[in-house]
């Protein structure tokens, strides 16, 4: 066998057993149906485009760019095809096989970005993510994506690998620490099951996913408990200033992040308990109180929500909120420390005295005069338009809630939700969604009941939401905080739903009086009989 001119840089046709793959090659994912396709393709005409290679060996060349036409090759079992010679260093090949793949469109991100971080890793010449954005014609922002996509953990790369997720859904998971991004994984799909045989879940759009990072794992830093400047309060972690996992630290990976925040909740509780242990420290006779709902832990020394009355620290914005107890203090006020909650290590003034006659006032009847039946009837205005305001928020978070659980899940949990409403709450969900008219308050279950089994899971998942923000509501006070960290969870603005009730009744009022009619003013000889 003769020697191969290895110093040759030009075009022949070269035999298929003097090729050889390049193991630097981004592309690994190859579509077997696709290559039996460019097979038969070539058994007609031919390769139509040259493979470029580089000299090797003695007797043998390393394939550059066409390891797909090579396979089809021969797979159509031809001995022979065009090539093109070139002589590139290691730097040089691997940069042509990058940008040849990303010209491609059947190129899988997976081996875009296995491309991307063979460059950057290069020692000779040195790449940045700048460098190869301008070499690709990428945007910075795109191969910082790209190159993010090889720290998916192997779950995650299965299920991108065989396309159960979109690129989109791989990007955001890709964001995570490894140990979150297998929780958050099921939270791509919608489970469907059908007969006994739990059958492929339907993959949800890249939205929901978003949804649950921020909602799930995403920490606003402006509003954590802790300095986040302060290195020696969890030593190992160091500041928040200076963590690769803060989004802001990342400008090019989370660009669509508007607040700074954390990623790691667990690095973050870690720090929000750390915090507590140092200010109880500092201040032994900080009382301890929660803020979760439910019952009082036996043994725990923490107040429960029932045990005390928090004292307000913004001012009244109306005139009748002055007399309101949350925003008075007594002899009994006094710092506590919140250890359990979701405001855990926020540290607030509240009355723990369940005798204090500020918080604690008794109720005195008194007898209703015109002034106080004038009063009445404002109040009962304000409430009016107060619950038709927060009927109208609630309308617009129910809108707001994604779909997640199956419709047998929803169904089961609305259904003995709705079991606990009273009549008065079950009225407004029946009235909201124009379910019917009932005949009585006994045939609103049944009515309910009736129309819960004919829901989808989309209007299952919004009544879900809709009950627990009614039960929840036992005064007006709390109904108004409560649909307010609800409408900030779903992006729902109340103060432009506020002005239009507005709006809305003092139109309506103004109708009410035009059609009032006048008081005749008395005539002139009315006057004159009066007098006389």
């Amino acid at each position: 066998m003769s020697t191969i001119d290895t110093a040759a840089t030009e075009y022949r046709n070269l035999p298929l057993a003097v090729l050889t793959e390049s193991t630097t090659n981004p592309r690994r994912i190859f579509d077997e149906t696709g290559l039996k396709e460019l097979a038969a393709s070539i058994r007609a005409q031919g390769v139509l485009s040259p493979l470029l290679v580089r000299p090797g060996t003695e007797r043998s060349f390393e394939i550059v760019a066409g390891a797909r036409r090579f396979r089809a090759a021969k797979m159509a079992e031809v001995e022979s095809i065009p090539v093109r010679i070139v002589n590139l260093t290691d730097a040089e090949a691997l940069e042509a096989q990058l940008i040849e793949n990303l010209q491609r469109r059947d190129v899988h991100p997976l081996d875009e970005a296995q491309g991307f971080r063979a460059l950057l890793n290069l020692e000779e010449p040195k790449y940045s993510i700048e460098q190869i954005s301008a070499r690709t014609g990428k945007s910075p922002a795109y191969v910082a994506g790209r190159l993010k996509l090889t720290e998916l953990v192997p779950a995650v790369v299965e299920a991108f690998a065989k396309d159960e997720i979109g690129v989109g859904h791989a990007l955001l998971l890709a964001k995570l620490q490894p140990q979150q991004q297998e929780g958050a994984l099921p939270n791509c799909y919608q489970e469907q099951y059908g007969g006994d045989r739990k059958s492929k879940p339907i993959l949800l759009p890249v939205r929901h996913l978003q949804q649950w990072i921020e909602h799930n794992i995403l920490l606003i830093l402006k509003e954590a408990p802790f300095d986040a400047k302060d290195a020696e309060l969890v030593p190992a972690a160091g500041s928040c200033l200076d963590c690769p996992k803060r989004t802001g630290h990342n400008k090019l990976l989370f660009a669509d992040v508007r607040q700074d925040a954390c990623t790691d909740p667990a690095c973050y509780s870690a720090k929000v308990s750390a915090h507590v242990q140092k200010t109880i420290a500092t201040k032994p006779k900080l009382v301890q109180i929660s803020t979760r709902y439910g019952g009082e832990q036996e043994g725990s020394t923490t107040l429960p929500r029932n045990k005390y009355v928090e004292i307000r620290q913004d001012k009244p914005t109306k005139k009748e909120q002055r007399d309101w107890p949350e925003y008075k203090t007594c002899k009994s006020t006094t710092e506590a420390i919140v250890t359990e909650g979701a405001e855990k290590g926020e540290v607030r003034k509240i009355c723990a005295n369940p005798d204090c006659p500020v918080h604690h006032p008794k109720k005195q009847q008194t007898q209703a005069d015109a002034a106080s039946k004038a009063e009445q009837d404002k109040r009962r205005r304000e409430e009016a338009l107060a619950q038709a305001t927060g009927l109208r928020v609630l309308e617009a978070i129910v809108e707001a809630v994604p779909v997640r659980l199956m419709k047998r899940d929803l169904l089961f949990v609305v259904e003995r939700l709705a079991a606990t409403l009273d009549d008065k709450r079950l009225a407004i969900v029946i009235r909201q969604h124009g379910i019917g008219k009932a005949k009585d308050a006994d045939s609103m279950p049944k009515l309910l009941s009736a129309f819960l089994r004919k829901s989808d899971e989309g209007i299952l998942g919004r009544l879900l939401v809709e009950m627990v923000i009614l039960q929840s509501t036992q005064s007006q006070t709390e109904a108004a905080k409560i649909l307010r960290n609800a409408a900030d969870l779903y992006k729902v603005d109340v103060d432009a739903i506020s002005a239009k009730v507005k709006q809305e009744f003092a139109a309506k009022e103004k109708a009410k009086a035009v059609k009032k009619p006048a008081t005749k003013p008395p005539t002139k000889a009315a006057k004159e009989s009066a007098a006389a």
